[in-house]
């Protein structure tokens, strides 16, 4: 449904908000990562990694939800893994912590990298001078609320069980727009010259070649050909006569059908009689690279071929794709040339979108039963959504 495409979108942008006190000026301490002076909120991160979690163990119902919070020590993720993980009950502490810290590297990776390129890209669609009016927000809002949800007990159940806030997808609704603008501004329509340009280098795409169905007999000489060629002749059936004669695996116990066969698939010299031959005719012996073939064309599919009419809507569909995935790199490859320098990140969350990143060299894992989620913080500790930046967040010099 639309209403998660939107959540999910809300990973890509720390969206607007009346309370702007904390664009720039949140605690120091509390801040995993800055883009341009917008600080990210270790809060902020958790949150959508719990959410994360919450999306992902909806795909395996029963699993447990555990979210490592609690670097670099993991005592409560640890002491969670015991307790719901029966299998890993006893296991010993150093391997559950491991277990803890590849999922928090990955979780907290994964999330840090959607709320960074939310700034990267609202920074950039400010620059741009691209908006989404809050009554535009609420009325996507409230049409796909009706669309997806027959009432609001269903709704609420909803956030309930993905982890999620309504404020959480109105946000994600404004991400969207915002993201799409962007690649609609590096996006063009497709061309008849480019459709017809496309049809020509790759006319074989659009059609497909001659095909035929060849019965053969494979022997190691010329005269064990023509005596299988004088018992077919006589009426013996191609099943015996393969069983007898023939030397090739592949057809031997298959009546010697060779079935769909292209030109220039097989044995040159039986690809060049049996692609000259008339239907349902003995011939041969023909001598080839691996012996002597008998052989009956039983079958000609002819060779088809789209016009550039036919053809058309499948090629402006294929370069529409194109285009959107050429926009998509060029959007994420400015703002990462604009702001990545900008963005700096504390050493335990650093990644690839930081500043610096040196990524760790490898390391073998030890096994262990690794925790993908975890379950929810108690009501009183978990992480809530920071105070997201302005319309045009704060801009380092």
């Amino acid at each position: 449904m639309k209403l998660l495409r939107y959540i999910l979108a809300l990973c890509a942008f720390v969206a607007l908000a009346a309370t702007l006190s904390a664009c720039g000026s949140g605690l120091p301490g509390d801040s995993v990562a800055d883009v341009a002076g917008n600080p990210i909120t270790t809060r902020a991160l958790y949150h959508q990694m719990y959410v994360e979690s919450v999306q992902m163990v909806a795909q395996s119902p029963g699993a447990p939800v555990i979210t490592p919070i609690d670097p670099p020590g993991f005592a409560n993720c640890v002491a969670q893994v015991r307790k719901v993980i029966p299998m890993d009950a006893k296991a010993p502490t150093a391997r559950i912590k491991a277990a803890c810290a590849r999922v928090f590297t990955a979780l907290s990776s994964q999330a840090l990298d959607l709320l960074i390129k939310g700034y990267w890209y609202q920074l950039d669609a400010a620059a741009a001078h691209i908006t989404v009016s809050n009554p535009q927000v609420q009325k996507m809002f409230e049409t796909e609320k009706k669309r997806s949800f027959k009432n609001e007990a269903q709704f609420q159940s909803f956030l309930a069980q993905s982890g999620t806030t309504e404020q959480d997808i109105l946000f994600g609704i404004r991400a969207s727009q915002l993201y799409e603008k962007l690649i609609a501004k590096h996006t063009t329509s497709v061309t008849s010259a480019q459709i017809k340009s496309y049809y020509s280098i790759h006319r074989s795409q659009f059609g497909s070649a001659e095909k035929r169905d060849i019965r053969i007999v494979l022997t190691k000489t010329g005269a064990q050909a023509q005596a299988a060629k004088a018992a077919l002749a006589k009426g013996k059936s191609w099943s015996a006569v393969t069983k007898q004669y023939s030397t090739d695996a592949t057809t031997k116990n298959k009546g010697g059908l060779l079935a769909g066969v292209v030109k220039g698939s097989e044995d040159p010299a039986l690809d060049k009689a049996a692609f000259s031959a008339p239907l349902n005719k003995l011939l041969g012996p023909v001598h080839g690279q691996f012996g002597f073939y008998v052989f009956d064309v039983t079958k000609v599919t002819p060779a088809t071929q789209q016009t550039l009419a036919e053809a058309m809507p499948k090629i402006k569909s294929e370069l529409t794709g194109q285009q959107q995935s050429a926009a998509v790199a060029a959007v994420e490859n400015a703002a990462r040339k604009r702001w990545q320098h900008k963005t700096t990140c504390r050493a335990a969350y650093s990644m690839m979108d930081c500043n610096g990143y040196k990524p760790p060299p490898p390391s073998r894992a030890p096994t262990t039963t690794a925790p993908t989620q975890a379950p929810p913080p108690p009501a009183s500790t978990q992480p809530v959504p920071q105070a997201p930046p302005a319309s045009t967040p704060k801009k380092k010099p």
